[in-house]
């Protein structure tokens, strides 16, 4: 008679009186040992992820409070609206990205991610384009063998290593760092002040960038160029990502991709290099004097304090002297109307100045259609700060003519310099205007206020409330009358 086989180990067998217990405190200890076993490496902590109609969860890029940022969570917020469901985001460093997504711990990642890499996840429709190019300090090289042997870092896990790793595929030689824990903004410093000698970022990183580092430049592109896409998890639902194609189908199709690229990239030219350096350095000598008070209009009137600075900035570099030859004075440079219209009593004096200037804003935005976002409202009253109500009407009104959209500023933006043409300044109930200006404005006004965002808050130090009347750094002297 052959040897019974048992299918456990003698101590979890049944063979003395007291077996019924050992057996079940043994057995439910190998059940949490293989348990423990096949289950992926997960913290305690973490709830389960709940089905995708419940809550939607998003891998976003940790430590990324920038443009693309913005960006990105701007067609979430928008996509999760498409489904009525609410959004969970799951902020975490580029190298996780990828293995939290492969290991569903969400649904979808939205980080900017390199839609034509290769990979375990599946790529929803590209939304953007952007060249990846190579930025290196001091002279650049011409060709891609330039970079072979030079320190090159990227960020870990980001669309910039999955091209280059594409990169390496043609020239071997090719060698980089994955930094952890430093973001495209980190890494482009390092290059500009020398102690980096090449990286590698997208166009629009890069222009953004240039704005506060004139000094840098792209050598080449290195890769085919990045189709950025969301990324969804490997066995995730059909129904999931058949649904994020018809979002972007929709929002190509309706043009809201189109305004939400231009409202986060549009006006991204780079400001000449002279330009650049001249804002950064008043952002620290000449903004800290009056900094308490723009950020005690921007509380009476919700327009946030750095756009206003913004507006002061273009309007008179943030001189509270200055004056037009058309008599428009002051830091927010009002005319003697507008000034009269908010009581103002000396438009030279910049807290008046400032606190005029935001409510004539707020105004402006008040007379706008409610149906308009309020983003869109901003810029529009905006381009009526410049022109006046009535030239901005005459532009909507041209617009819509046009069958372009009135209520978005990228769309009325286009009409605005019509305004100075016969042809159609003669239709309009308000006549000629110099609506050229209002889009110079407006543009420029983004760019200084996307710059103010993005320095650290620390940058724009506070600095005592000085007599207007005394002379502030970097603003020449002039007479008062």
């Amino acid at each position: 008679m052959g040897k019974t086989v048992h299918p456990f180990p003698s101590a979890l067998r049944q063979d003395s009186g007291h077996a019924p217990l050992r057996w079940s405190i043994s057995l439910a200890w190998l059940c949490a040992a293989l348990l423990a076993a096949c289950t992926p490496d997960v913290p305690s902590s973490d709830p389960p992820k709940k089905p995708w109609r419940e809550e939607l969860v998003v891998i976003v890029a940790q430590g990324d409070n920038g443009v693309d940022a913005e960006f990105e969570l701007q067609l979430i917020t928008l996509f999760a609206k498409q489904l009525q469901v609410k959004t969970k985001l799951l902020p975490l460093p580029q190298d996780k990205i990828m293995p939290s997504l492969m290991t569903n711990k969400a649904h979808i990642a939205a980080a900017g991610l390199r839609g034509n890499a290769r990979g375990g996840v599946r790529f929803g429709p590209s939304y953007q384009t952007v060249s990846e190019q190579a930025v290196c300090n001091g002279k650049p090289p011409r060709r891609m063998d330039g970079l072979v042997g030079k320190a090159i870092a990227v960020t870990a896990g980001s669309a910039q290593e999955a091209a280059l790793r594409e990169a390496q595929q043609k020239l071997p030689a090719l060698r980089w760092k994955a930094r952890h824990q430093q973001t495209v903004t980190d890494l482009l410093a390092e290059v500009a002040t020398g102690k980096l000698e090449c990286t590698v970022v997208n166009e629009e990183q890069l222009a953004l960038a240039r704005n506060f580092h004139p000094n840098l430049d792209a050598a080449f592109d290195i890769a085919a160029p990045s189709r950025l896409a969301w990324a969804f998890a490997p066995n995730g639902e059909e129904a999931l990502f058949a649904e994020a194609e018809k979002f972007f189908a929709l929002i190509k199709k309706d043009g809201t991709l189109r305004r939400l690229l231009d409202r986060y990239y549009g006006h991204n030219e780079r400001l000449e290099p002279m330009d650049a350096v001249a804002f950064v350095t008043g952002t620290r000598t000449v903004l800290p004097h009056f900094r308490q008070m723009f950020e005690e209009a921007g509380m009476l009137t919700g327009i946030d304090w750095q756009l206003l600075a913004a507006i002061g900035y273009h309007e008179s570099h943030w001189n509270p002297l200055a004056t037009s030859p058309t008599n428009v004075r002051g830091l927010m440079m009002l005319t003697e109307d507008t000034a009269d219209r908010m009581n103002v009593t000396d438009r030279l004096d910049p807290r008046q100045s400032i606190l005029a200037g935001a409510r004539y804003l707020q105004l402006l935005k008040e007379q706008l259609p409610l149906r308009i976002a309020d983003e869109e409202r901003t810029w529009l009253a905006l381009a009526a700060y410049n022109q006046g109500m009535g030239h901005l009407e005459d532009a909507r009104v041209l617009a819509a003519r046009a069958r372009l959209n009135p209520d978005t500023w990228a769309d009325v933006r286009k009409m605005m310099p019509q305004l100075a043409q016969p042809e159609y300044f003669e239709q309009t109930k308000h006549g000629y205007a110099r609506g050229g200006e209002a889009v110079i404005l407006v543009e420029t006004v983004r760019l200084h206020y996307d710059m103010l965002k993005h320095l650290d808050t620390h940058e724009v130090p506070y600095l005592p409330e000085t007599p207007f009347y005394l002379k502030f750094p970097g603003i020449p002297k002039l007479n008062s009358p």
